[in-house]
């Protein structure tokens, strides 16, 4: 996907719902935005992906919500049968599920899992953090 594109779906399309929900909630909703490690929020760097996805993560911060959370996850395992419409990145799940817990070990700030990812979503969103940007560390300590 060109930058255009990528532009239109990361940004375009998430500022237009945050936008649309920031002032209706009169400041009582917490937004919750997964993002990606790696995510550029100086969005001069030369990775495009991390450029848009931290233009997008810096216009939802400015927005009058209650709180924004920005989820930066590394390896995401998918568990509890989400499966991936992407037919190679879901080759690569396959290949990846049993060496998981070995990822796990080796990497422990880098990997999450779709549960960890959901139960954090859930956690800050009840009780916030202290923490607007959360790294796959942070996601793993949130949802214990």
């Amino acid at each position: 996907m060109n930058e255009s594109q990528y532009h239109h779906l990361t940004y375009d399309l998430t500022l237009a719902a945050a936008t649309a929900l920031a002032p209706a909630t009169a400041g009582r909703l917490t937004f919750c935005y997964v993002s990606g490690e790696g995510t550029d929020s100086t969005e001069r760097g030369r990775t495009m992906w991390a450029r848009v996805k931290g233009k997008t993560e810096n216009a939802l911060l400015r927005l009058p919500f209650k709180a924004a959370f920005m989820f930066r996850p590394g390896y995401i395992q998918p568990l509890r049968g989400i499966r991936s419409k992407t037919r190679w990145y879901q080759a690569l799940y396959d290949v990846m599920g049993p060496l998981y817990p070995i990822l796990r070990r080796l990497f422990p700030r880098y990997v999450t899992t779709t549960v960890n990812i959901g139960r954090a979503m859930i956690h800050v969103a009840a009780t916030g953090s202290s923490k607007q940007i959360l790294s796959s560390a942070d996601i793993n300590q949130l949802s214990g």
